[in-house]
């Protein structure tokens, strides 16, 4: 079974996380393989998507929007599993489905699920108008993921698709 796993990452951490889907979904025995959004290409070409995006105010950046926008009926046609990666702090915050907004997203793909998972904020990578944001809201710096946690998911992906 080939499954896409499309990515939109601004720093890199979110790519991260989906690297860290694909390889457990390769472990579990599924051709898996990892692409930016922009480069995803027909997800009509795939078994299954899992879809992913880093959160910016609540929202997924846009190239994964447009993803979900312009191939939203090819989507429906399989299965499908968001992620959102965003949450920074201990604990991460903001919290639960509050941290991004998901119901459109769900709606326009037809996902089994949208899983949140915390982010990394590393300051050094930051634009000058991104620290100044990350300055006013006091945004805890570190590396907040959860691996167990987010391979689990993978596992989870695999077994439902009967792996």
């Amino acid at each position: 079974m080939r499954v896409l796993v499309a990515v939109a990452s601004r720093h890199g951490a979110t790519r991260e996380i989906a690297e860290a889907i694909g390889r457990t979904l390769r472990e579990r025995g599924l051709d898996a393989q990892v692409r930016d959004v922009e480069e995803a290409g027909d997800p009509a070409e795939w078994d299954a998507v899992v879809l992913g995006s880093a959160v910016y105010a609540g929202h997924w950046l846009g190239p994964a929007q447009k993803l979900t926008e312009d191939q939203g009926e090819a989507l429906r046609e399989r299965p499908v599993w968001l992620f959102s990666s965003g949450p920074i702090g201990d604990p991460p915050r903001p919290e639960g489905e509050a941290a991004v907004a998901s119901a459109a997203l769900v709606e326009a793909t037809g996902a089994r699920e949208h899983r949140i998972f915390a982010g990394r904020l590393d300051k050094s990578l930051l634009s000058f108008g991104e620290r100044a944001i990350v300055l006013a809201f006091r945004a805890a710096e570190g590396d907040f993921r959860d691996w167990a946690a987010i391979e689990a998911w993978a596992g989870e992906v695999a077994d439902a698709l009967g792996v």
